[in-house]
């Protein structure tokens, strides 16, 4: 008996290691402390937050989107001007870290307030508050399961999915 368990047990470990291994690279984590208190401050899930870093920049900080969508959370120029207003903040960098991600949760917490669901606030920070205004006033559910643009579609499955990930990490 104890010749089939040991090979199983090794066989069981080496499995989780590899598991592990591969879900830490395909699904990194930086910048904890930093989603961790930006999601206190602006009472946004965490795992939510790297989610959206995920899917928008890879944790890239320098990352700029062919549109001109800037750092970890990718937030657009004039947008960032729209939450500095709000917030109220004067300067930012959002190449910064710190920055990015704080402005990013702060956007993120506008738009879990004015839609329904978590789901349609995420459509709404890829494709623009306006354009889900617009949708959820043609579906008489106010609920909008896909979009009518497949990359928002695609990108709202790549943050769920990450989710599954992330929600256990923080």
């Amino acid at each position: 008996m104890k010749v089939i368990i040991l090979p199983l047990v090794f066989f069981v470990a080496a499995t989780i290691a590899v598991y592990s291994a591969m879900t830490t690279f395909a699904y990194p984590l930086k910048y904890k402390d930093e989603i961790t208190a930006a999601g206190k401050e602006f009472d946004v899930c965490p795992a939510l937050i790297a989610s959206v870093v995920k899917a928008e920049s890879k944790f890239k900080p320098d990352a700029v989107s062919h549109v001109g969508a800037v750092g970890l959370m990718q937030i657009m120029p004039t947008t960032a001007e729209y939450i500095a207003k709000l917030m109220p903040i004067e300067n930012y960098d959002l190449e910064n870290p710190v920055d990015n991600i704080r402005m990013g949760t702060f956007y993120l917490r506008y738009l879990l307030n004015r839609f329904p669901d978590t789901r349609t606030a995420i459509m709404a920070y890829n494709a623009g508050e306006g354009n889900v205004k617009r949708w959820l006033a043609e579906n008489p559910e106010l609920y909008l399961e896909r979009t009518p643009y497949a990359e928002t579609n695609a990108y709202v499955d790549r943050v769920f999915n990450a989710m599954n990930y992330y929600k256990n990490r923080f």
